[in-house]
Parts: structure tokens; C-alpha cells; sequence
């Protein structure tokens, strides 16, 4: 299907941080778009500032009767009222990835998976192309700081695009440049096993275009499956990898270094966000820049701007007296990255965590995981599981993770507690973590950090 072509499209589901990329690519092509969503946020405000009809309310009397096509999440419900009135009258209905499959199919695609980094690198790929002239059609998974969205077009075919492994989404994506981060277990309700999830990022790699490059992370588990046409390495140091990162220097919460790879060599490269998972981060977008052949003098002159994604170690406070970073992290590798790369870049204050678990089968399947990464901050504050789109499992709670905790300074807590809690101690460095609605408390956190 020609995507650029499609004049009416309508949304079940339009305020999804993937879906509401979407949505902004239809109206950046002239489209008519409008759409349903469960509650108002501040993104689905954005989107309405920006001429699209979204509402709130699952009413048949609301939809768009002359939509050329329907685009939907797998979130939403199996009795959603609006999407089934639409397949009862034969409307095409498609997927959020079938949309994607589109895009991938028409342009120059650069994807990147993996259950860690994905969105850092997809975002840091694209900052680099707009801001050296390269141009692409950015289709990502979180909110840009530079640019405070998560879409922007180019004229430019080039396309890129965070590959989503729930739902096995991506495996409707055609890359001709595809990113492999990590294969940790995730998202067991839907692959049941680490095995079977771990044969879905194979076959990711086995759909790329012929011809076309996989850069993944050197050392992954099933490292001997993962191959596309041509295959390339990365590592934050490992020199044994096809590009790495060399002469690492922190400076004043971010990094200078070089990225090394076997043939080339781009110095005195400076990063102004923290943590050394983005200085890995950065090695990946830095590489397959360089792959599609921008200059090394244009790299080394965007990536110091780069100010990276909301909710990805971003600095809320940063002063003498405290830090306080909050994070989207939501599985055990991604919080031990983040507390060992604040504790590394803020040595010798007292690091406490709060976190907010995301899905109750989650914290069923990886409880041990979550305490061990829990156990190396100073202490945790641990909130309630938040649900998103499960039912509540009979003795899934937070306490399944504390039970397993070695760090005997958790507890427990109330979001009104919590904030409690930073009214009242003396914090030298604070981190927010977690997929749900903890970001609703980044901003009372931050307020009474600065009136303090």
C-alpha cells in the first residue's frame, strides 16, 4: 500500500507513543487523521493542537465513518466498541506494525531491536541524520528532547524506525540497516519462553533486505544465529567487537571518547548525557551514521546537542548539593545499567532508588532479577505494581521482589509516602525508575528538590 497516498485514516488507540508516530506521519502527508483513546495525556493534547480529532470515549457515534483505513494497537481490548464496528462493516483494519511494514517496504529502512536501548539508539540515529543535513522520516518510542516529539519528516526516503518486540511486532519490518541490541527475556506472556523469544530476534535478522547490514552487540547469546547479509559488531570496550568505544573520559556528568572501528576512527567525540550504556548506545548510532556516509567532522559536530529522550537518564535536578535522574527502566538488565552508571558518575553519595514494577507477569517472571539489580543502591523505595492492560495475579505484588532483596534498606511505599519521604530527607542522589504512571510524580519530586 502506498502510504503517502491515503487521504482519511483513523487511530483506535492514537495517544500509543508508536501509534501517535503514525498518526504524525499521516498528517505531515496531507491525511485527515483522528482517533480514539482510553484517558487525555499530554501527548494526545499535542496531537489535537496539531488538527487531529482525538476523543475519549469508546462510542460507535464518534468514529470516523469515512476513513480509507483503521489503525490499531494489540492493547487494545478484544470488546473495544469502535474497533469491532469497524470489522463488523469492512473497513480495513491493520495493525500498528502492518503500517510500519509499509514504510519499511517503501524507503531506505534503519530499524533497531533489542529489550534494552532501542529507543536511546533509534532516536540518536535519527538526531544525527536530521542535524547533519541527511534528513529521515523518524518513527520512535519515546519523546526527543532536542525536538519534544517523536516524529519528524524528511523529504529524504530514508526512514527510521523503533522495531517493538511485543506482540512480535517487528517481525513485519524490512530493513536494509538493522540494530540488534539485546535478547534478554521479556515479554514471556507473549513468547512464553527466553527460547522462543530469543527464536524471534533471529528471524528479525533474517528479515532483512538482501544485501543489507546487521549491526548487533558483540557477546549476545545466540550470536552464531544472528546474521544478516552482512554483519557487524558493537561493544561499549570489548576490542574483540567490530566497533568499540576507546579513551573514555567522564566529563561533568557525560563522556568523551573515540569510536574505533576496523577500519576507521572517529576521535574526541563528546556526549552530554549520562550513563556508560549510552556511551554503548552512542558507539551503535555513531556506526551506522558512518555507514550511511556522513562525515566524520559533521558526527563529531551534531552529537555534543544530542540532549536524549524523556525518561531515559534524564538529569530532573543536577547540582552540587543533588542529582535527581529519572528513568523509564523496567526490566532487571536496564535497571542495573542505570544504577551502576549513576553510582559511577556520582561516586560516594548515598543512591536511592524508587521504582514502580510495570506488569504483573513481568514481576512474576524476572522478581529475582529485579532484586538483585535493586540490591546495588544504597537503598529502594518500591511502589505497586502498576497493571497497564493485565488483571491482577493472585500474589504477584511488590513484596515479591522485596522478599528476594539481600539489601535489607527497602520498603514499601505509598506514592504519597514517597513524596513524603523526599519532602523530608537529605538526598544526594535520587532516581525515579519504571514504565507506569510514576513519571506523574517527576514533577512534585522535582519541585520540592529545587524549593529545598
Amino acid at each position: 500500500m502506498d502510504v503517502r497516498k491515503l487521504k482519511r485514516v483513523y487511530f483506535v488507540g492514537i495517544g500509543g507513543i508508536g501509534m501517535s508516530a503514525i498518526a504524525r506521519f499521516f498528517r505531515a502527508n496531507g491525511a485527515v487523521v483522528g482517533g480514539y483513546d482510553r484517558t487525555e495525556t499530554p501527548l494526545t493534547q499535542k496531537l489535537a493542537t496539531e488538527g487531529m480529532a482525538v476523543h475519549y470515549t469508546d462510542d460507535v457515534n464518534l468514529l470516523d465513518k469515512a476513513a480509507e483505513v483503521v489503525v490499531y494497537t494489540p492493547a487494545i481490548p478484544k470488546d473495544h466498541k469502535e474497533l469491532n464496528w469497524y470489522r463488523d462493516n469492512n473497513y480495513p483494519v491493520y495493525k500498528r506494525s502492518d503500517v510500519l511494514q509499509w514504510i519499511t517496504e517503501a524507503m531506505h529502512a534503519i530499524t533497531v531491536a533489542g529489550t534494552h536501548g532501542k529507543t536511546t539508539i533509534s532516536t540518536m540515529i535519527a538526531y544525527l541524520l536530521r542535524e547533519t543535513g541527511h534528513g529521515c522520516n523518524a518513527f520512535l518510542g519515546g519523546i526527543s528532547v532536542n525536538y519534544n516529539n517523536n516524529y519528524w519528516s524528511s523529504n529524504n526516503d530514508t526512514a527510521v524506525v523503533e522495531a517493538d518486540e511485543y506482540d512480535r511486532s517487528f517481525l513485519k519490518l524490512r530493513p536494509d540497516m538493522a540494530v540488534l541490541t539485546a535478547i534478554d527475556p521479556d515479554h514471556l506472556d507473549i513468547y512464553g519462553t527466553p527460547a522462543e523469544m530469543e527464536e524471534a530476534f533471529i528471524q528479525y535478522t533474517r528479515n532483512i533486505k538482501p544485501g543489507g547490514t546487521l549491526l548487533v552487540k558483540h557477546g549476545l547469546h545466540r550470536a552464531a544465529d544472528l546474521k544478516g547479509p552482512v554483519t557487524m559488531t558493537y561493544h561499549v570496550s570489548d576490542t574483540h567487537a567490530g566497533v568499540h568505544a576507546a579513551n573514555v573520559v567522564v566529563n561533568d556528568g557525560g563522556y568523551t571518547f573515540d569510536v574505533v572501528g576496523k577500519d576507521w576512527r572517529i576521535n574526541a567525540l563528546h556526549l552530554n548525557i549520562g550513563g556508560m550504556h549510552n556511551v554503548e548506545n552512542t558507539v551503535a548510532a555513531v556506526t551506522i551514521a558512518h555507514l550511511v556516509g556522513i562525515s566524520d567532522e559533521r558526527i563529531r559536530s551534531a552529537l555534543p546537542g544530542f540532549k536524549g529522550i524523556k525518561r531515559r537518564f534524564e538529569y530532573q535536578v543536577k547540582n552540587g548539593r543533588v542529582v535527581y535522574i529519572d528513568d523509564y527502566a523496567h526490566h532487571p538488565e536496564e535497571l542495573a545499567a542505570l544504577i551502576g552508571s549513576a553510582k559511577h558518575l556520582f561516586p560516594g553519595r548515598k543512591c536511592v532508588v524508587a521504582f514502580q514494577p510495570h506488569l504483573f507477569t513481568r514481576t512474576r517472571d524476572l522478581a529475582d532479577g529485579f532484586a538483585h539489580s535493586l540490591d546495588m543502591a544504597d537503598e529502594v523505595l518500591l511502589l505497586d505494581i502498576y497493571p497497564a492492560r493485565e488483571l491482577p495475579m493472585e500474589g504477584v505484588t511488590s513484596m515479591m521482589i522485596a522478599d528476594r532483596m539481600k539489601n535489607a534498606q527497602h520498603r514499601i511505599v505509598s506514592k504519597e509516602a514517597l513524596l513524603d519521604y523526599v519532602n523530608a530527607q537529605p538526598l544526594q542522589l535520587f532516581i525515579t525508575a519504571g514504565a507506569g504512571d510514576i513519571d506523574k510524580l517527576v514533577e512534585p519530586i522535582k519541585e520540592i528538590l529545587e524549593k529545598k
